[in-house]
């Protein structure tokens, strides 16, 4: 995520076209690589952590910080940047960016944003997705004779793989806290190691009681101990049960007997 005064407020659809090219000959190359916050998702942590080889536990510990959203309470990982005066990436090396295949999804939409929010639908509150343009006094990628839909280029730089991955994640997002009510430390820690700590979430399913207390069927019980993207969508179910947004996962006749020893 860029500095808020970069960012043109105007918001415009998937069909909008804009100029833009980057590349290495260009004179602001991976000058957008610096001094800029940028906000993981799940999907993020797992191509990252997989690209160096690190457990998930060990590459959050590394790489990222753990901050608190004002308004949900949610934790939300951060890549953590450079010490120096530039706040450098810490991927970003002399040729550009060395996970450039396995860029956070931030990476892969600039010089674009995109957006969610609630609004009245026909038939209740709906979730819209809207789009809009980041424009850095540094980036002269605008002036470059290459032309996008905002639709190709999501395509072309793989986001739209990310975003579907994210969707059930990032509408978690639109929650608010209670008047005068904020999430608890364990719902926080909860949140944090579904999200994000897989490798953990995974131990916990499989090595603790959570399988005396939730029943999960086994075809369920395969996809998530295989494949992580299967888990990262349990995981959703799974912070929205204990957030008491949604009767997303079904308890166990006897679970009460096994929450009291958890």
């Amino acid at each position: 995520m860029s500095k808020m005064g970069a960012v043109d407020i105007t918001k415009v659809s998937i069909d909008a076209k804009f100029y833009f090219k980057c590349h290495k000959g260009i004179q602001c190359f991976t000058k957008c690589c610096s001094n800029i916050d940028i906000l993981l998702t799940p999907y993020d942590v797992v191509r990252l952590k997989n690209r160096l080889g690190l457990t998930s536990d060990v590459f959050l510990e590394a790489y990222t910080d753990m901050n608190i959203d004002p308004v949900n309470s949610h934790p939300h990982a951060m890549l953590r940047m450079g010490d120096d005066k530039d706040r450098k990436c810490p991927f970003l090396s002399d040729e550009g960016c060395a996970v450039y295949t396995d860029r956070p999804a931030n990476c892969r939409y600039y010089p674009v944003g995109q957006g969610t929010m609630k609004k009245d639908g026909k038939d209740g509150p709906e979730t819209e997705e809207f789009y809009f343009f980041v424009r850095e006094k540094h980036c002269i990628g605008y002036n470059e004779n290459k032309q996008w839909t905002i639709k190709s280029w999501r395509e072309d730089q793989g986001v739209d793989e990310y975003d579907k991955i994210n969707s059930t994640w990032k509408q978690l997002q639109l929650r608010k806290n209670l008047p005068g009510k904020t999430l608890d430390e364990n719902k926080q820690f909860q949140y944090s190691m579904a999200s994000y700590d897989l490798d953990r979430f995974k131990r916990y399913i499989f090595e603790s009681d959570f399988l005396n207390v939730f029943d999960v069927d086994e075809e369920t019980q395969k996809k998530i101990k295989e494949d992580e993207i299967e888990l990262i969508q349990f995981g959703v179910k799974y912070i929205k049960f204990i957030m008491m947004l949604e009767d997303s996962m079904k308890l166990k006749k006897d679970a009460d007997k096994y929450k009291k020893k958890r």
